[in-house]
């Protein structure tokens, strides 16, 4: 019989008045065997928990959470743990059982004051707008200083069942242009850069020093030393692929506006504009038959999947697409990537 694999940790969760779990908060995750009621470690949220609603109506209730890591997601509590396994480098993209995440997560107000249930947004707004007003004239009043301007307004981030990875953990060796672009659940390796245009999805990333200036999505991983270029998308489990994972190996390149809807290996380069789907009819380039005039074989995308050495380009001439083989990949620029 097969051990079940399992990982813990203490969170602080963020309860609404309806009693729905709007997030939850894991600073530090084991992977292993969770300890005994009696021997777990107390947590220490001191002031961050409390169990009186605020302004927001929304309590903040420490909770130990134990997952199984091969089980479907059972609650928003084993969602979040998930979420920040990978976001923690504890586990890779495609290793963990996200089956049920939508309908265990809730919709949620996305905003700099923390998270707000969306039926009530509007009066919760206020009061927290109101409640800050008050307090920072009532300090202004006690310190002797002129009457306090209106305080910062609310700012919602997003209305979205997934988080901003940076407001729950941060990845060292990471850079990061803008962080509504990283979703909670993404897996950012050292030596990652995600320029202010990219985006990476949970259950996503990158697992070596790569440039990110397109999108990665859901269920994709991207190899050490590849790019992938400003506009580029890589289709993904949420984005029409179905169950099939694309992935992309070490050293390749997918232009500028590229697109792929296959895998790639090492050392491959799509070019700017290109977009390749399993159904493409691709020419393979062979220059000794096409000087004997011999016909070229003609694949389907699919076929190359995953293959190694490939140049993918728009014969401009003809308009046929060709694959051509690529003796060695791309080279990043160790400078740029030493974060």
């Amino acid at each position: 019989m097969t051990e079940s694999r399992t990982a813990y940790g203490w969170g602080l969760a963020s309860i609404d008045a309806a009693g729905t779990t709007l997030d939850v908060w894991y600073p530090n995750l084991t992977v292993g065997s969770a300890p005994a009621e009696d021997d777990r470690p107390n947590h220490d949220f001191g002031v961050l928990a409390h169990t009186e609603a605020d302004a927001r109506g929304v309590r903040r209730v420490p909770v130990f959470t134990v997952t199984e890591l091969d089980a479907p997601i059972a609650s928003a509590e084993d969602a979040y743990l998930k979420l920040h396994l990978l976001s923690m480098r504890l586990a890779k993209p495609n290793t963990l059982n996200l089956d049920g995440i939508f309908a265990q997560l809730a919709n949620v107000v996305w905003t700099n004051y923390g998270p707000f249930a969306v039926e009530d947004f509007t009066a919760r707004k206020a009061d927290v707008e109101s409640a800050v007003t008050a307090a920072a004239q009532t300090f202004a009043m006690n310190a002797g200083l002129p009457s306090a301007a209106p305080a910062d307004t609310v700012n919602v981030f997003g209305v979205d069942k997934f988080p901003r990875m940076i407001d729950y953990v941060v990845p060292t060796g990471v850079r990061i242009g803008d962080a509504d672009r990283v979703r909670l659940g993404a897996y950012l390796s050292e030596g990652t850069t995600v320029m202010h245009a990219g985006f990476v999805n949970f259950n996503a990333g990158t697992l070596g020093v790569s440039m990110v200036e397109g999108r990665v999505s859901q269920g994709v991983v991207v190899g050490n030393g590849s790019d992938i270029g400003g506009g580029a998308s890589i289709m993904g489990t949420l984005s029409g692929g179905g169950k099939l994972r694309n992935s992309i190996g070490e050293h390749s390149l997918l232009g500028a506006n590229a697109g792929i809807g296959i895998s790639l290996g090492d050392n491959c380069v799509v070019e700017a504009g290109l977009y390749v789907t399993a159904g493409t009819k691709v020419t393979i380039w062979d220059k000794a038959k096409a000087a004997a005039g011999e016909p070229l074989e003609v694949v389907k995308g699919a076929d190359l999947s995953g293959k190694d050495n490939i140049l993918f380009i728009r014969n401009s001439v003809n308009g046929r697409i060709e694959a051509r083989y690529r003796k060695t990949g791309i080279e990043l620029n160790a400078k740029l990537h030493k974060n």
